[in-house]
């Protein structure tokens, strides 16, 4: 069993997996990964009738393989499922400034974090939340797809960079993907519009995934979050940490920067370490609470943990909807 699990993608060092591919490729591992422990769970998927027979493609899941139909024609064939949920579902990444900061950028002294001063630091390799986060949205997508949901993508910064619909139909991860790729890292986080516009690419009742750091306005985002589910969408937040983030490692003098604003303040880690840490939590814990409070489900994830531990999380949502 141990080796098994050691096998699993969804189980790697997230920096170390990102390193052996391109977005697309460490998806399929994580997800295929993520899949083979379903299977060996007790509990079962979805609740599934068998529709038709489709061509198969490439990175479609071979259970549905169709291997007598293989075996007499030499044809493969995919047998195709419909969900009696019908899920349609639309992930919300934040793609600001913000995101593209590592802990590892503050040991090396690179600008847009706390930067050391007089320090031989060595660059850790380390995977920067946007890095993080793409990687879980390309794979949460597909995850999706697999279960015959329709998927779509929006992407932010101070304003809407991506708007892809969902859609259920062959090439829509490729899509997706495709979008993952495009520009964006603009300064400020515009959530309230982001989220509106993934509400107006669902017809009726659906799943609203936001990935972000929340380094934004906390009453914007409860204005846009109580209007969703005032349309009933169901709504889960996987809030994107650095472990650097929560604990501010290190020591000696610093200047902190926000990469948004570009605000600088000079300051001793050690001086400010404590209040730190406590600011942070009574703002994890303002968060946890609001939404709570709106019915959302609210989940930390910090960029060193496995991709599957997030997967879990999302998934969870999934399988807790009518």
């Amino acid at each position: 069993m141990e080796s098994t699990r050691a096998l699993r993608a969804d189980l790697f060092d997230p920096a170390s997996l990102a390193a052996l591919g391109r977005i697309e490729i460490v998806a399929r591992w994580i997800v295929d990964g993520f899949m083979s422990g379903l299977h060996r769970s007790p509990r079962k998927g979805f609740s599934v009738e068998f529709a038709e027979y489709r061509p198969y493609q490439p990175g479609d899941d071979l259970r549905y393989v169709d291997w007598k139909i293989a075996a007499r024609s030499d044809r493969w064939v995919v047998r195709q499922y419909e969900e009696e949920t019908n899920l349609r579902a639309s992930i919300v990444l934040d793609v600001s400034r913000s995101m593209a900061w590592s802990g590892a950028l503050m040991r090396a002294g690179a600008s847009g974090a706390a930067e050391p001063r007089g320090r031989d630091a060595t660059t850790v390799a380390q995977l920067t939340k946007l890095e993080y986060a793409e990687r879980l949205t390309a794979a949460l997508a597909l995850l999706l797809l697999r279960q015959r949901d329709a998927v779509g993508l929006v992407r932010f910064d101070e304003r809407i960079r991506t708007a892809v619909a969902p859609r259920a139909r062959n090439g829509q991860w490729r899509r997706i993907v495709a979008s993952l790729e495009e520009p964006g890292a603009g300064r400020a986080s515009s959530a309230a519009d982001a989220l509106s516009q993934a509400a107006r690419l669902i017809s009726r009742r659906g799943l609203i995934v936001l990935v972000s750091d929340l380094l934004m306005e906390m009453e914007e985002v409860q204005t846009a979050m109580r209007g969703l589910r005032a349309l009933g969408h169901d709504v889960t937040v996987l809030h994107i940490m650095d472990p650097a983030e929560r604990e501010l490692p290190g020591g000696g003098e610093a200047v902190f920067i926000d990469p948004e604003s570009e605000l600088s303040v000079p300051a001793s880690i050690a001086d400010v370490r404590a209040a730190y840490k406590k600011t942070v939590d009574e703002v994890i814990a303002e968060w946890r609470s609001m939404f709570g409070g709106l019915g959302i489900g609210y989940e930390i994830v910090s960029t060193d943990a496995p991709f599957g531990v997030p997967l879990r999380q999302a998934f969870a949502a999934r399988q807790m909807l009518p």
